[in-house]
């Protein structure tokens, strides 16, 4: 029998996966990547059901902290948010995802890989790229996709074949990790209608009107969060829990998808944009004006490239080393205050904060240079407007 390794999720597409792939010969061992948001419970339930399927094998690949250490740790570094709004929750999950699978793949000699993409999304671009790139002479299964297969055939498959599960779909599919929830419903399938308050998975359960929370980074890691230290992952976790029962983070995203199609997600990510917005005001302090301005230009550009599956190319390791440098004076505590439904970024406190120089007060007073100084300094800096302005004989009229 031909080794196979299956991107298992559990759903129906990699269900009707399991049991058509064992259908056709194939030696099927199901896998899946956590990245956050599995429980102990769900993992059993995964292996349970996996086994009934007619899995060979089933494993789950913990890669919570490869998910931050790879990817996480830039998308901070970065301010990453696609389109100023979505910080990349899925996409950025799916590339981890994506290399621990091949890579299990080629450790227990499989000859095949297998998804359950469909041929309308973005998943079905990341993977395969992954997979190819890693494992070029590994074949590339994906049954869905290829047999362009409703739901409604899939559960009829399944049915014809014994498996007695529940397959009504979910009003919303909610998919969790650690750097955020995305929820999909009929209405992030049209352009006008907003989800409702019961689609998001966090429901605002505080009885506070507010709370105050000090975040403090170290070179643009989130390293307390009220002044309890802890590893990166674990105060993203926590973050997560606190900001969540203000019901902070919702929002629906609208991009480009990369076959070309417009897509609307709604998501859910409390502490990703928390930390973004934290970490973003800390740079702006300690930060010189040029690196800002170049760290947003390759801050977009990281984005970019991961949500389009271009992670293992080369430049993605030059951005990553530029984005790295430009933490080294990136420490100190922010405050922010959480209210229900939207947090606010009150101030920061760091010993390289640059309005801390004694040279100024912007709009006040200034101390190391004279009004002469000034009237020099402007008068050279408008030549260029000046001498464009003769030359062309602007009119301004």
């Amino acid at each position: 029998m031909q080794k196979l390794v299956l991107a298992y999720s559990g759903g129906l597409d990699t269900s009707y996966c399991v049991k058509y792939l064992t259908g056709k010969g194939y030696e099927v061992h199901a896998a899946s990547v956590n990245t956050g948001g599995f429980k102990a419970t769900e993992i059993d339930e995964l292996h349970e059901k996996a086994l009934q399927l007619g899995a060979a094998s089933y494993k789950n690949i913990d890669a919570i902290e490869k998910f931050y250490d790879k990817v996480v740790r830039y998308l901070i570094y970065g301010n990453v948010l696609k389109n100023n709004t979505y910080p990349l929750s899925v996409s950025a999950e799916r590339i981890v995802q994506a290399i621990e699978i091949v890579k299990y793949a080629v450790e227990i000699g499989a000859t095949a890989i297998a998804h359950g993409s469909t041929g309308a999304g973005n998943d079905q671009v990341r993977f395969d790229m992954i997979f190819q790139t890693i494992a070029p002479n590994i074949e590339i299964i994906t049954p869905i996709r290829d047999q362009q297969l409703s739901r409604d055939q899939e559960i009829d498959f399944l049915k014809e074949h014994g498996i007695k599960m529940n397959w009504e779909k979910a009003k919303y599919s909610v998919n969790q990790g650690l750097w955020g929830t995305s929820v999909g419903g009929a209405e992030t399938l049209t352009s006008h209608l907003g989800l409702p308050e019961d689609a998001f998975p966090s429901q605002l359960t505080t009885t506070e009107s507010s709370a105050q929370v000090k975040l403090t980074f170290v070179k643009g890691e989130l390293t307390a969060i009220n002044d309890q230290k802890d590893t990166a992952t674990s105060n993203i976790e926590k973050l997560n829990e606190l900001a969540s029962s203000f019901a902070i983070g919702r929002d629906i995203h609208t991009g480009d998808t990369i076959i070309g199609i417009k897509g609307r997600v709604g998501f859910e990510a409390a502490a990703p944009l928390i930390i973004i917005k934290a970490h973003h005001s800390l740079e702006k302090h300690v930060l010189t004006k040029w690196q800002l301005h170049h760290k947003e230009q390759l801050g977009n550009w990281y984005g970019m490239l991961l949500h389009e599956g271009q992670y293992l190319d080369e430049v993605m390791r030059n951005i990553e080393v530029f984005l790295a440098d430009t933490q080294k004076k990136v420490t100190g505590d922010v405050f922010v205050s959480l209210y229900p439904y939207r947090f606010v970024v009150d101030g920061i406190n760091s010993p390289h904060d640059l309005m801390n120089a004694s040279f100024g007060s912007y709009g006040e007073m200034n101390k190391a240079w004279s009004a002469d100084d000034a009237k020099g300094f402007i008068k050279i800096l408008s030549n260029q407007n000046k001498i464009y302005n003769h030359v062309n004989k602007i009119s301004h009229d």
